[in-house]
């Protein structure tokens, strides 16, 4: 059988049956729902972009800080180095020097004076001890040398 005419023409939409009916109210439902996809898309894209702002001012906000308290911090170090150094040049290097060499010397002068006396004794005692007798071995030699 040869298809009729009536079965090739899309019917008019009012006269569409119930199902097709359900397709295009669907399908309009569903544009609703992609529409609504796209705006809250659209807005999480712009609090995403916000938090970002958000977070790269405080990042600035940080490093600002930071650097403040590290120039506060340098200053505070220069100027504890200088009171230090300052106090080091103004005090004169070799008067220092000479008032530890002046107490070295007045040290080895009192040792020298403690010292003395028994020193001198003691040198004394063993220039004259000297004994008067041959060891064996000095005999043994005299003996070889004469002979």
């Amino acid at each position: 059988q040869a298809p009729r005419v009536s079965d090739r023409v899309t019917p008019h939409p009012l006269h569409l049956p119930r199902r097709c009916a359900n397709s295009v109210a669907m399908s309009s439902s569903s544009q609703e729902l992609i529409q609504q996809l796209m705006k809250a898309e659209k807005e999480a894209e712009a609090t995403i972009a916000e938090a970002k702002r958000n977070r790269l001012a405080k990042l600035k906000q940080a490093k600002d800080k930071a650097e403040l308290d590290l120039k506060a911090f340098k200053e505070e170090q220069e100027a504890k180095f200088q009171k230090e150094m300052g106090g080091k040049a103004a005090s004169d290097p070799s008067a220092e020097m000479k008032g530890a060499t002046d107490k070295e010397i007045e040290s080895v002068h009192k040792d020298y004076q403690q010292y003395k006396d028994r020193t001198i004794a003691y040198v004394i005692g063993k220039v004259l001890d000297v004994p008067t007798s041959l060891s064996d071995t000095q005999k043994q030699a005299l003996v070889m040398g004469v002979a």
